[in-house]
Order: C-alpha cells, then structure tokens, then sequence
C-alpha cells in the first residue's frame, strides 16, 4: 500500500515535470505537431511523420532563439519572447486548471491557481528563450591600470621591464635521467 502511494506521487510529479516542460515549449511543440500531421496526410507514413515533426519543432525551436539572440533591439526581442511565451502561458494555465479540478473544489480557486501557474510557465518559457541569447551582451571585463604588455612596451630606457605574458617561458623539463 505505501509503495503504490510513493510510486503514484513519483508518476505524478513525473507527469508534472513533462507537463511544464511541453507547456515551455508549446510553439515549437505546435510546429512539430502540425508539420508531422501534414507530413502523414501526404503520405510520409508514420515513421517519417514523426522524424519530419521532429525535425520541424527542433528547427522552430533553434530559430525562435537564433532570431531572439541576434536582434538588438528591446521592443522585438519583447515581441519575440511574446510570441514564444504567449502559448506557453495559455497551456500552462490550462494544464493548471485541469489538475486544481482534480484537488481544489472552488471554482474561483481553480482559476487563481491556473492563473498564477500560466503566469508562471509563460515567464519560463521567455526565460528559456532568452537563456540562449545570454540575455544580451555580456559585459566587458574593466581593467585598472596598464596590462603587463603595455607597461614593459613603454618603459623607458633606465627603467625595469616586466616580461610579457607571451614571452614569459619555464625551462623545459628534463626528459633524460641522470646517471
């Protein structure tokens, strides 16, 4: 009896976590989905329907963050994360919904949970989106001073030169044994 509750809530958060994760990435699931089906009525079989899908949703996938990483500016990338988030949020919220009916007898509950849980894989889905793009620029590292390599170019005649980190060597290990 307790090893059929443990193992029920091991597959219930199993199916959770899937459930989010295809709820994060609802677009490129649409895609894939909707590319395979199309696949299959022309006649590709079951077999290519599902790598043609596959392929479709790991394209769409790829390309949402290709274009997200390389546009600069602010209100396209809002745009973008919109478009990948939106779905997102709406099959979350439902997905939400339909477990808080399982657990939660108000109605005005379920609908708070399912809006709090849209909101929340909506902004995973952005989030997932814009961890590819590194979410922007990565800042430059600010150096105080001169490097080592400038201050041994411009010293002066009378002056001590520090070795370059090109030019510093260690001497070789000696291979040979002594004897």
């Amino acid at each position: 009896m307790t090893l059929g509750v443990i193992v029920s809530l091991f597959g219930l958060g199993t199916m959770l976590v899937l459930l989010f994760t295809l709820a994060i990435y609802a677009v490129p699931f649409f895609v894939g989905l909707t590319v395979g089906m199309w696949a299959f009525e022309t006649g590709a079989g079951v077999i290519g329907a599902v790598l043609v899908g596959f392929v479709a949703g790991v394209v769409a996938l790829f390309a949402a963050q290709l274009l997200f990483a390389s546009v600069r500016s602010l209100a396209l990338r809002a745009v973008i994360a919109l478009l990948f988030a939106a779905p997102a949020a709406v099959a979350g919220y439902h997905a939400v919904l339909g477990i808080s009916a399982l657990l939660v007898p108000s109605e005005a509950w379920r609908h708070v949970f399912a809006a709090i849980g849209g909101l929340v894989v909506g902004v995973s889905a952005a989030v997932q989106l814009a961890a590819f793009a590194g979410a922007g620029a990565q800042p430059r590292q600010v150096t105080i001073g001169r490097p080592d390599a400038e201050f041994a170019e411009a010293a002066g005649p009378n002056q001590p030169r520090l070795p370059s980190p090109s030019t510093a060597r260690l001497p070789a290990p000696s291979s040979g044994s002594r004897g």
